[in-house]
C-alpha cells in the first residue's frame, strides 16, 4: 500500500540578463538553472523526503520539467507551470494536492539553493543541490546478478478461468530434482514479478535464495503489467487470486519441481490471496504469509494510517480527519453495493467530514484539503478492488486452513501492525486446531522485511537492505524442513 505524495515548489533566484531580445534573454536566464536539483526535506518524526526537480528547456526556450520524490516511488510528476517573474523562479507541479511552494535563493556559484518549503501555513527549510549529470541509481548490494548458479526461465501460464495468460519468471536449482517450489504473490498495487518498489526488487532477492537453497520459484507479472495479459484495475482479491491457483498449476506441471510440494507465498495482500487460492484448489501443499492482514481492510487501513501519519509528525486533527473520512466512507460502501449511486454520497461524507475542522486549520491548509483531494479520495475509495478490500475479513478463510502455514510479521510494520494482525491469526488457527501453523513477529524488520529504524514507508527507499537474512533464512529453511528432500508430507 503506497503512500500518496504531494511535493510541488517554488525556488527564488536572481540571474543576470545578457544583451538579446527578451525572449532570448529569458532563455540565456534559464539555461542557468536546467539540470536535476535535489534535496533532503525533514517530514516529522525523524524522517527525510527526498526531492528532486529536473528543470529543462522546451523548443521555445521556455522552462520546463518534472517533480520526482523517488522515497515514495513517484517520479516524473510533471510541472504544471514553469517560468520566472521579476528574476523568481517558480516551479509548479498543479497535478498534486496541495501544490506546496519552495521558495530559495541560488547560491553565487549557482550550485546550491538555501530555500524554504511551504504548504498548509507550514514551512520547512530545504537545502537544494543541483546534481551532476543524472542521479546514481540507489545502492541495492543484494539485488541478484548474473552468472546466477542456478538456471532461469522467462515462461508464460494461462488462467484459464479468466481467459489471460501471465508471464514470469521461474527459476530452479541445478541438480537432479523434483524439488519443492513456490509461487510468489505480490502485495497491492500493480506489481511486476519482482514486486518493485521504490528501487528494491524484493520478490528477485526472495526467489533468488530460495532458488539457491534448493527450492523452485515461479514469480510472475500481476494480470495487467509488464507482460501479463488483463485489466488490473477491474479485479480484485478474487480475481488475483485465480491467477495464483493458475501459477501454482502451472509450477506443478513442470517435470522439475515435486507436484506434492508446491506451495503459495504471499506479501502483504498477496497474504489475504493465498488463503483464498488454498480453498480453490487442491494442487497448494503450503502457504507462506509475509506481513499479511488478520483482520478486515478497514480495521487494517485505521490503524495504518494512524501510525504512518504519527511517525511523520501530522497534526492531530489530520490523523482523526484520515480515521473520520475511512468509517464514513466504509459505511457509505456497506450500505450502497452500486458504485455510481455510492459515487455522490462518499462525496458528500468527504466533504462533511472536511467541515468539521477548525476554521483555523482549514484556512491554513487552503488547496489541500480542496476538490482534487476530494476527487482523488472518492476514486480511490469507491474503486472496485477497494471496496472489496475494504469489507474482506480473512479469518475465516484462515481457520478453514489445513495445510502447514507459516505466518512472518515484521516488529516494526506501520502497515500491516503485527500487535494487530498477528493475534488474530493465532486464534484463527487456535480455534481450527491447526497442527502446523507458525506465527513469528522478526525484531526491527518494516513491512518489507528490512532492518529499520522506525518503520515508516519513508525508509523504505533510504535503507539499502532489500531483505534481512533472518527474514529469508526463516522462509527458506521452514519450507526445506517440511518439504525438502526426504521431508515427509502430510494429508490436508
Amino acid at each position: 500500500m503506497r503512500i500518496p505524495i504531494s511535493r510541488t515548489t517554488k525556488l527564488l533566484l536572481a540571474l543576470a540578463v545578457g544583451l538579446s531580445t527578451p525572449v532570448q534573454a529569458q532563455a540565456q536566464e534559464n539555461e542557468a538553472v536546467i539540470g536535476s536539483w535535489e534535496g533532503k526535506l525533514d517530514v516529522g518524526g525523524g524522517n527525510q523526503l527526498t526531492l528532486r526537480f529536473n528543470v529543462a528547456l522546451d523548443e521555445d526556450g521556455a522552462l520546463t520539467g518534472t517533480m520526482d520524490s523517488p522515497d515514495q516511488g513517484a517520479n516524473g510528476l510533471p510541472l504544471t507551470s514553469a517560468s520566472f517573474e521579476d528574476g523568481v523562479l517558480t516551479l509548479v507541479a498543479g497535478g498534486v494536492p496541495g501544490s506546496p511552494t519552495v521558495t530559495g535563493a541560488l547560491s553565487e556559484n549557482g550550485t546550491t539553493f538555501s530555500a524554504t518549503f511551504s504548504q498548509g501555513g507550514g514551512s520547512i527549510p530545504l537545502e537544494l543541490v543541483k546534481l551532476d549529470g543524472p542521479p546514481p541509481p540507489p545502492s541495492r548490494p543484494q539485488e541478484p546478478k548474473p552468472p546466477y548458479p542456478y538456471q532461469v526461465e522467462d515462461v508464460t501460464f494461462p488462467n484459464e478461468s479468466a481467459d489471460i495468460r501471465l508471464a514470469g519468471t521461474i527459476t530452479f536449482p541445478e541438480g537432479a530434482g523434483p524439488f519443492p517450489g513456490v509461487v510468489l504473490v505480490s502485495g497491492s498495487g500493480p506489481q511486476d514479478r519482482d514486486e518493485a518498489l521504490m528501487g528494491h526488487k524484493p520478490f528477485h532477492v526472495l526467489a533468488d535464495h530460495l532458488t539457491r537453497q534448493g527450492i523452485v520459484v515461479l514469480r510472475f507479472d500481476d494480470r495487467g503489467v509488464g507482460d501479463s495479459e488483463g485489466e488490473f484495475s477491474t479485479a480484485t482479491s478474487e480475481d488475483f487470486a485465480t491467477d495464483a491457483i493458475a501459477a501454482a498449476s502451472y509450477l506443478v506441471s513442470r517435470p522439475e519441481v515435486a507436484d506434492e510440494r508446491v506451495g503459495v507465498a504471499g506479501h502483504s495482500e498477496g497474504g489475504l490471496i493465498a488463503p483464498m487460492a488454498l480453498g480453490l484448489s487442491d494442487e497448494i501443499a503450503y502457504i507462506v504469509l509475509l506481513a499479511s492482514p488478520g483482520v478486515s481492510g478497514q480495521d487494517i487501513l485505521r490503524e495504518q494510517q494512524k501510525l504512518i501519519a504519527t511517525a511523520a509528525g501530522a497534526d492531530p486533527q489530520v490523523i482523526d480527519l484520515n480515521a473520520r473520512v475511512l468509517d464514513a466512507a466504509a459505511k457509505v460502501i456497506a450500505d450502497e453495493s452500486d458504485p455510481d449511486v455510492a459515487e455522490p454520497i462518499i462525496r458528500e461524507a468527504i466533504r462533511a467530514e472536511i467541515d468539521k475542522l477548525s476554521p483555523e486549520f482549514r484556512a491554513a491548509a487552503g488547496d489541500a484539503l480542496g476538490e482534487t483531494l476530494v476527487d482523488q479520495t472518492v476514486t480511490q475509495m469507491n474503486s472496485v478492488w477497494f471496496r472489496f478490500f475494504l469489507g474482506y475479513d480473512p479469518r475465516p478463510a484462515l481457520e478453514a486452513v489445513t495445510v502447514p502455514v507459516l505466518a512472518l510479521f515484521g516488529e516494526k510494520d506501520l502497515q500491516v501492525p503485527p500487535s494487530q494482525s498477528a493475534p488474530e491469526m493465532e486464534a484463527a488457527f487456535e480455534r481450527a486446531g491447526h497442527s502446523d501453523a507458525t506465527v513469528l513477529v522478526l525484531p526491527g524488520l518494516n513491512h518489507l522485511f528490512q532492518e529499520a529504524e522506525t518503520g515508516s514507508p519513508s525508509e523504505y527507499a533510504q535503507i539499502e537492505q532489500t531483505m534481512s537474512p533472518t527474514a529469508l533464512q526463516a522462509i527458506s529453511s521452514w519450507i526445506q524442513e517440511r518439504f525438502g528432500a526426504g521431508a515427509t508430507i502430510r494429508e490436508r
